[in-house]
């Protein structure tokens, strides 16, 4: 028996990738559907003198395009032919080389139960830049027989539906990574996990797939993907190029955590609470094919009275922070650099640039240019005394609603903004279910998750 969604939807053609576009200008320009690489067909340069540039200072350039978004550099290839055979194609290196992952990129939730896959999309899911605002439609067949388990560096990692096989995709690329099937950890898990199944098999599938926390590691062509699973408090890796072909689990046991941060390749938890403060543990990528990886080693501890309810690492312009609160009171948030830590510095971070936070089960940085309707200087989470989202100014040590109040509430169309969907961006048990944030989704969570399932028959 395996989760797999057994729904009929019409074959779609083959994909096509759309011009992303800013969230308040025109309707872009269509890319040609044969080649991402491209993005259109090549054209000469209003003048020669670009053309005739020489191949090196092409090459520096496009490596600098690269570092800042993956569709700039698509479309600095599409300039002129020169400058297309003089860079490096993507296509077939969308997954195995890690310059070429769209890490800004996020599948964005479309709500109203428009789940990815769903027939009304048309085969077409749409991802968001978290830096620039922009919008990118991009045709997945993949999804007429593939759900969404996690987003990791702009790669989606999905599960087919009839044998639970994973497959980590570049969705501008379509570049695909062949993994082993999650149903191999069946036999690695005992049967005395608590949960309402009386199928001892549907009990286990219940801990597997909520709430994973994917990393992936790149080297030599080959890919290392390392899942943390909230329920279960253990890791699990596989390696594409691996003779075994299946997922293996590691004797040792994650500390408890809330917010599994995925950077570099790593995995990264925060131990909490405990008497000795935050505990920032680190797990990185086995070192040989076929080895486990190492236990998680404890690499920065910061003290209770430096930091209170410390839980949540976000990655901010390539840093990784932990924030929490200054006290008990809670009425102020304290962020720390995770390398300051590590040298036992305790200097609180007075500024984060243009960016806010969005603290979940899935931590991220947005820059306030994509979300107009948010301040920089940021941060967003559920407040711990009020349980629903509050915006605390760092500057002014001020909180504020980061919500109109008419978008709180209700499924019907009306209100909604894009921070409703970063937040449901951030809710890992939510993000691909087709459904957005608001207060009456956090209040009826638990019921309307279940039809979910039930409508999509994940359990056949």
């Amino acid at each position: 028996m395996s989760p797999s969604r057994s729904r009929k939807r019409p074959s779609g053609p083959q994909p096509t990738t759309a011009l992303a576009k800013k969230w308040h200008c025109p309707a872009p320009a269509v890319l040609a559907s044969d080649d991402v690489a491209g993005a259109a067909a090549p054209s000469s340069p209003s003048s020669s003198s670009w053309a005739s540039l020489p191949g090196d200072m092409v090459r520096q350039i496009a490596w600098r395009v690269l570092a800042g978004d993956f569709l700039d550099y698509v479309r600095l290839r599409a300039v002129c032919t020169s400058w297309r055979s003089g860079t490096v194609c993507p296509r077939g290196r969308g997954v195995t080389d890690p310059r070429f992952h769209p890490r800004r990129w996020m599948m964005l939730p479309e709500g109203h139960g428009l789940y990815p896959g769903h027939r009304k999309l048309g085969g077409y899911i749409r991802f968001f830049n978290l830096d620039a605002g922009a919008l990118a439609r991009v045709e997945l067949p993949l999804f007429k027989n593939h759900c969404a388990l996690e987003s990791v560096d702009g790669l989606l990692l999905l599960q087919r539906d009839q044998d639970t096989a994973i497959r980590l995709v570049h969705p501008f690329t379509r570049d695909i990574v062949e993994l082993p099937p999650l149903a191999t950890l069946l036999t690695q898990l005992g049967d005395d996990l608590r949960s309402a199944h009386t199928d001892p098999e549907l009990r286990k599938w219940y801990y597997i797939r909520y709430c994973v926390c994917a990393s992936v590691s790149c080297s030599g062509g080959s890919v290392v993907v390392m899942l943390a699973f909230r329920r279960l408090m253990c890791v699990a890796f596989a390696t594409s190029d691996s003779q075994d072909q299946q997922w293996t689990m590691p004797s040792w046991e994650v500390p408890f955590n809330i917010a599994p941060l995925a950077f570099q390749g790593r995995l990264y938890f925060v131990h909490h609470p405990t008497t000795n403060g935050s505990l920032v543990f680190q797990i990185n990528p086995p070192l040989q094919v076929g080895s486990p990886p190492l236990p998680p080693k404890l690499i920065a501890t910061c003290p209770a009275d430096k930091l209170y309810r410390g839980s949540h690492l976000v990655e901010c312009n390539s840093q990784i922070l932990l924030v929490g609160h200054g006290d008990i009171s809670l009425k102020h948030i304290v962020i720390y650099k995770l390398e300051d830590l590590i040298l036992e510095r305790f200097i609180p971070v007075t500024s984060i640039g243009d960016r806010a936070l969005f603290l979940q089960g899935k931590c991220l940085s947005v820059s306030s240019t994509a979300l107009p309707t948010v301040m920089s200087e940021t941060v967003v989470y559920t407040h711990p005394i009020y349980y629903h989202y509050a915006q605390y100014h760092l500057r002014t040590g001020a909180w504020s609603q980061p919500i109109d109040t008419c978008g709180l509430n209700g499924f019907n169309p009306g209100p909604r903004s894009l921070i409703h969907h970063v937040i449901t961006c951030c809710i890992r048990n939510v993000w691909n279910k087709g459904l957005l944030y608001s207060k009456r989704l956090e209040n009826r969570l638990p019921t309307l998750l279940w039809k979910v399932k039930r409508k999509l028959r994940y359990w056949s």
